[in-house]
C-alpha cells in the first residue's frame, strides 16, 4: 500500500512534517508512507493558467493518484489552514485525484479545531473519503518535541500506527 503524507507547512522545524516523517518511520512494511516535498513549489492557483499544466501540478496530481491514500497534517493559521495546503488543494480540485481517495487528517494541536474543520470540508467537497477513525489529534506541545521523540513515544506511536491500519482497511 502507497500512502502519500502531505504537510500543509513549509517551516523547516514543522510539527506537522515531523509527524508525518515518524509516521513513515514506524510504518508497517507492507504500508509505505512517502512525504510529498513539493508544496513550496507549486504556483498560486490561477485558473487562467491551469489548462497549461504547471509541471509542480502534474508531479502533485500524479504523486495523489498512484497513492492508495493520503494523510494530511497541517497547521492552524488565524483559524484557518495555512495558504500552502489551501493552494496545494484548489490545485487538484479541477481534476479527479481526490475522488473516493481514504484521507486521514492529523492534528499536532489540539487547539487547531478551526483548520481540522476547514481541511474536513475541503477534502470532502473534493469528493475525498475520509476516514474517521484515522483522523486524530496527537498533541506535540513545546517546538523541543522531535521527529525522534514521536517515534520514541510510546502512545503517540501507538495511535499513529492503528490510524494507518484503519486507512490501510478503507484502501
Amino acid at each position: 500500500m502507497k500512502v502519500l503524507a502531505i504537510s500543509g507547512s513549509l517551516r523547516k522545524a514543522s510539527l506537522n512534517t515531523a509527524l508525518l516523517r515518524a509516521i513513515a518511520r514506524i510504518a508497517p512494511s507492507e504500508i509505505e508512507v512517502a512525504l510529498y516535498r513539493g508544496l513550496g513549489d507549486l504556483p498560486l492557483f490561477n485558473p487562467d493558467i491551469e489548462a497549461t499544466e504547471p509541471a509542480p501540478v502534474v508531479a502533485l496530481r500524479e504523486q495523489i493518484l498512484a497513492s492508495d491514500a493520503l494523510l494530511i497534517a497541517s497547521p492552524e493559521y488565524a483559524h484557518g489552514v495555512t495558504g500552502a495546503i489551501k493552494n496545494a488543494l484548489d490545485w487538484m480540485v479541477g481534476n479527479e485525484s481526490f475522488v473516493n481517495k481514504p484521507v486521514a487528517l492529523l492534528n499536532t494541536s489540539s487547539r487547531a479545531t478551526h483548520a481540522q474543520a476547514a481541511l474536513r470540508e475541503t477534502v470532502s467537497t473534493m469528493s475525498a473519503r475520509l476516514v474517521d477513525g484515522a483522523c486524530i489529534t496527537i498533541p506535540l506541545l513545546g517546538s523541543g518535541f522531535s521527529e525522534d521523540d514521536i517515534v520514541q513515544h510510546p502512545d503517540i506511536k501507538s495511535a499513529l500506527l492503528a490510524a494507518l491500519l484503519l486507512l490501510k482497511a478503507a484502501a
